[in-house]
């Protein structure tokens, strides 16, 4: 009976259950990001209940789910996983992986399993496994939207049929309700597609009985490694330590510190509001958060509170193409082209606008990112310009490729030979890093679904395959 308590993380003394202290490693903030091998093999000798880490991001736009690869290499991603599947196999713990490949779709939830059956057959290894799809069917979406169970997340379009035709790819961010489905079922090593950040770290301890909110919080700050340590990094190691009505973060790496200042700004990371927390049906209001430094380097966290909401919402994520780029990199240090620039650039369009008249000027955008002056803030720039040489991008998107290279070909020699006010030579005005000078970059996709959809089920837009690899 003892055996079977402590298996399930409880121990009964009387009528008091008492939660065993649960140890969680996240070796890096995103999967192939890397980190220090002394730092991880320290979290494994505390042995470790589970490795979780995440592996996506849509901070990188939509050109990853629009185009179906991943965020980092496969060669990065074999090296972290190599590590991680040995200290998992050895310790026989749990290993989850949460949006797989970057943006979690199909292509990507293949992706990472040929890197880890890779693995599997160098190393002996043997895993049962869950690979949770998270794709969501058009029809899906398009019912959904008919019943009015589609809004906005935030302040983005409205959502149409029509752009759901053309959308390449949707993705729906699933929470700790599937992970735990593939855990009840004896699996090991659990592959998510897209999935929200700090469900791969949740999904496990909120199985065993752990208090939702800590679970979530724990979850949140591990997610990123550790960034919330003093000096903050992603490509480094934390342990988070779950209780029953606590948790606690501490780098495996003697070289940084967890700060009471530290874990508290990053639980405000990636968030709209101060102490509130959204994910799939979940709430976490942590306004009554207690933070306590326990050691040098390890922080204790109290008082995270889990809210369900009424209405389970799951945020939905498309990306569709809907062109293709060129563009020029080129540096310029003549103080009189510096001073006239916009006035130049502006010369250049008219020039280049009037030159091609037989092509639709809606057809294409030309873009001038000016780095030095306001290439970062644009029109928003507060800061007077001080420098002496700036960078100049020339992007050009269009409908096609061929019209985007003509353009940008066209725009890369009119400025390099523009005859500006007061100019003292005759030569190029341009300087170029490369050669060729113009990089066609290829298809661009934006996000055309960015919206919450209400479930009546937490699993129904996720499909578990589950396989023995190895053996």
């Amino acid at each position: 009976i003892l055996y079977i308590l402590l298996s399930n993380n409880i121990i009964k003394k009387g009528m008091v259950k008492i939660m065993k202290e649960l140890k969680i490693l996240s070796p890096c903030g995103i999967l192939g990001y890397g980190f220090p091998e002394e730092s991880f093999n320290n979290g494994v000798k505390q042995n470790p209940d589970l490795i979780a880490v995440d592996a996506g991001s849509t901070d990188a736009g939509p050109h990853k789910l629009g185009a179906g690869v991943g965020i980092v290499s496969k060669r990065a991603v074999k090296k972290d996983l190599s590590l991680i599947f040995k200290a998992g196999y050895e310790l026989g713990i749990p290993i989850i992986i949460g949006s797989a490949g970057g943006s979690g779709a199909k292509p990507h939830n293949d992706w990472t399993m040929n890197i880890i059956r890779e693995i599997v057959k160098e190393n002996n290894y043997k895993f049962k496994t869950a690979v949770i799809y998270a794709d969501i069917d058009k029809n899906y979406v398009k019912k959904k939207l008919l019943n009015s169970k589609v809004k906005p997340l935030g302040p983005v379009h409205e959502l149409t049929e029509d752009l759901i035709d053309k959308t390449t790819s949707i993705v729906g961010q699933m929470g700790v309700e599937p992970i735990i489905k593939a855990l009840n079922e004896g699996c090991q090593l659990i592959v998510c597609g897209r999935a929200y950040d700090p469900a791969a770290f949740a999904a496990y301890p909120i199985s065993l009985g752990y208090d939702p909110g800590l679970a979530f919080h724990l979850g949140k700050i591990l997610e990123c490694g550790a960034l919330c340590a003093e000096p903050g990094t992603t490509r480094d190691c934390i342990m988070g330590y779950l209780g029953e009505d606590y948790f606690e973060v501490e780098p495996c790496n003697p070289e940084r510190k967890c700060k009471i200042t530290s874990v508290a700004a990053h639980t405000l990371y990636e968030k709209d509001h101060p102490y509130i927390l959204y994910g799939p049906g979940m709430e976490l209001n942590l306004k009554d958060c207690e933070f306590e430094q326990i050691t040098p380097s390890r922080v204790r966290v109290t008082k995270s509170k889990y809210i369900k909401p009424n209405i389970y919402t799951i945020k939905m994520e498309g990306a569709a193409k809907v062109a293709y780029r060129t563009f020029v990199v080129a540096g310029i240090r003549d103080p009189l082209m510096i001073e006239n620039l916009e006035m130049i650039e502006e010369n250049v369009k008219e020039t280049i606008i009037s030159h091609y008249s037989d092509i639709d000027k809606n057809s294409y955008k030309i873009i001038f990112h000016n780095y030095g002056i306001n290439g970062v803030m644009g029109s928003q720039e507060q800061e007077k310009f001080k420098g002496h040489e700036v960078c100049i991008i020339i992007d050009i998107v269009a409908s096609d490729q061929e019209t985007a290279s003509a353009i940008c070909a066209s725009c890369r020699s009119t400025l390099l030979h523009y005859g500006y006010p007061n100019r003292k030579s005759t030569a190029g005005n341009l300087a170029f890093p490369f050669a060729p000078s113009d990089i066609e970059f290829g298809p661009v996709y934006k996000f055309t679904i960015y919206h919450l959809v209400n479930v009546d089920d937490p699993n129904e837009l996720f499909k578990i395959e589950k396989e023995i690899i190895g053996g």
